[in-house]
């Protein structure tokens, strides 16, 4: 073998070395990345009187996830009972009064029942083509727009929220006939895997 095609060799190893090192290494990043930034909140929205790592000799990574996912499962347990169902009309009631936060708080209050919603028997993923012709895209229909916009184009339009990869939260809000929506089996739970994976996820 020549000096040349054994450099060329050992070039392409270590080409293959770095793709691979990349493709082990983005997940891993990206998780711990996103970890941290959960930390991060968690440890701001919890009290510091209450927050054990105060208390403790040394922190320990986390907790502050583990208290507020049990703060929010026992705030969801209280809003289920008969008491808690009182207590939250009266906080929504509150809320619906002030002028500038009605706006805002009623908007994500419809937002969040409209993904939160189960197996209803009405479908939400859809197929559309976005952002031109020939390129499709996932979204999530929230629900038939019958305001000015319909009136105005004279068509039965669909309100389509379509998420970004690989943070679903941000994305775009755009209007298609019905006609040009394609319904999908796929959940809610299934599509926004599908959606963070880049659509690596099993699911498509």
């Amino acid at each position: 073998m020549s000096k040349k095609s054994s450099k060329k060799s050992f070039s392409l190893t270590l080409r293959n070395y770095f793709i691979a090192g990349v493709v082990v290494l983005i997940p891993i990043g990206f998780t711990l990345y996103l970890s941290k930034i959960l930390i991060g909140i968690s440890s701001n929205l919890i009290p510091k009187n209450i927050n054990p790592n105060n208390y403790l000799p040394f922190n320990i990574p986390g907790v502050e996830i583990v208290i507020t996912v049990i703060f929010i499962t026992l705030v969801g347990g209280l809003s289920l009972s008969f008491f808690g169902k009182r207590i939250l009309k009266l906080i929504d009631d509150l809320f619906k009064r002030i002028p500038f936060l009605r706006t805002v708080y009623s908007a994500i209050v419809q937002m969040t029942e409209t993904f939160s919603k189960k197996d209803d028997g009405k479908k939400s993923v859809v197929l559309i083509e976005y952002p031109r012709k020939g390129v499709w895209a996932v979204g999530f229909a929230t629900k038939e727009n019958t305001g000015e916009m319909a009136k105005k184009t004279n068509k039965k339009l669909v309100n389509v929220f379509v998420p970004t990869t690989p943070n679903p939260t941000s994305g775009f809000l755009l209007m298609f006939p019905v006609e040009d929506v394609i319904y999908l089996n796929m959940s809610f739970e299934e599509a926004s895997k599908f959606i963070v994976s880049a659509g690596t996820s099993n699911n498509s």
